[in-house]
């Protein structure tokens, strides 16, 4: 027997900085931060540090069960500076063949609850994500896009797979070309935008189809391994999606980048789409004009 895959070590640095115009004198902030614990992703430590100090802190968990903080600010400042520090341990992704899947019509057909079969937690928690929600909305452009990768008889995630090598193919990285409340139907016309467009159209396309898929939110290697092409969405906070298989459970892709994510994803949390697990959001009371300065550094470590 094979010895198991060792596990890929990261550390990872994500720094937010504020210049406020005028003076705030009162802000909550929303963070998703720390990453999710998961079978292949072991958090080793997790540093918050703000500039200046909150007035008060409070962790948990949101609704989707990943890691939250809330920050809360009750003394004037006209900046603030908030540093995420990581070190995580990833475990590659088990093989898996997306022609050893059950046709599409199958997992559609199971989604129908049946007069006397018992309902359990697990067969609830894909239905979650197969509604509209405030990023995707239902649109029949969306189902009319992705209908071509689901002929009739073919296996799901290998209909999945398609459905993301075509969006990579269709559609130009531009991070210039939309805001986060572009509305997709614009996203898909213009054909172009950043992970998050990629990520929600895909799951718009999905979710059209009858399908549950999710929002994963998170990092990427900012070096890639010699002789490997730089993906796509590094330096930055990452985007991508997972669509449910009963019989493989939720398998990831990752469309901007037309790969199925492993070791090189660092996934902080997941969501309906972007607005569930937006790593920083808040409210303020005053500061005037102000756009944040966002960096992010990911690289390996020797493991420990």
């Amino acid at each position: 027997m094979s010895n198991p895959a060792p596990a890929v070590h990261y550390s990872v640095r994500h720094e937010t900085h504020y210049d406020y115009a005028l003076p705030v004198s009162l802000s909550q902030q929303l963070l998703h931060l720390k990453p999710r614990p998961l079978v292949r992703q072991r958090l080793l430590d997790w540093q918050l540090s703000s500039d200046p100090a909150p007035s008060r802190r409070l962790d948990g968990l949101d609704p989707w069960g990943n890691p939250v903080c809330q920050l809360d600010y009750e003394r004037p400042h006209d900046r603030l500076t908030l540093t995420s520090t990581m070190r995580v341990a990833i475990t590659p992704r088990p093989a898996f063949d997306p022609l050893d899947s059950p046709a599409w019509e199958t997992v559609l057909a199971g989604y129908r609850h049946q007069p006397g079969q018992p309902l359990d937690a697990a067969a609830l928690e894909p239905q979650r994500f197969r509604f509209a929600s405030p990023y995707v909305p239902f649109h029949a452009d969306f189902a009319a896009y992705a209908v071509g990768c689901f002929p009739r008889g073919r296996p799901l995630l290998d209909a999945a797979h398609a459905l993301m090598r075509q969006i990579h193919r269709d559609f130009r990285f531009d991070s210039r070309a939309t805001a986060i409340d572009t509305p997709l139907t614009e996203v898909l016309a213009r054909r172009r935008g950043v992970c998050q467009d990629y990520a929600h159209l895909m799951i718009g396309c999905l979710r059209a189809l009858g399908f549950a898929a999710r929002y994963l939110s998170g990092y990427l290697l900012t070096l890639p391994p010699p002789g490997k092409p730089r993906l796509i969405g590094a330096d930055a906070s990452h985007a991508w999606v997972a669509v449910h298989c009963p019989r493989q459970g939720w398998i990831e892709f990752d469309p901007t980048n037309d790969v199925v994510p492993d070791t090189q994803h660092i996934l902080l949390g997941w969501g309906r789409d972007f607005a569930d697990v937006s790593p920083l959001r808040g409210v303020i009371l005053g500061g005037g004009a102000h756009s944040p300065r966002v960096s992010v550094h990911v690289e390996p470590e020797a493991a420990g």
